[in-house]
């Protein structure tokens, strides 16, 4: 997944405000994860995240993700 379509953009953002989970799916592996913000490096975009239960923060990298849907 290069980028993301405006739908994506939007449901992202919304599970960003509201606090929702999302399901990253990267390389065969699944990421459960509460998404903090969405950031531009260099020019790469990325989701800082951290794991519902732990707090452990997470750096997700969108273009290298195969799927990214937001949980309800």
């Amino acid at each position: 997944m290069a980028q993301l379509t405006v739908a994506q953009y939007d449901a992202l953002e919304n599970a960003i405000r509201d606090g929702k989970r999302i399901a990253v799916y990267r390389r065969g592996t699944e990421y459960m994860v509460v998404p903090d913000r969405l950031v531009l490096r260099g020019r790469r975009e990325a989701i800082e995240a951290r794991h519902p239960t732990t707090g452990q923060p997470l750096t997700l990298w969108v273009d290298e993700a195969d799927t990214i849907e937001v949980l309800k």
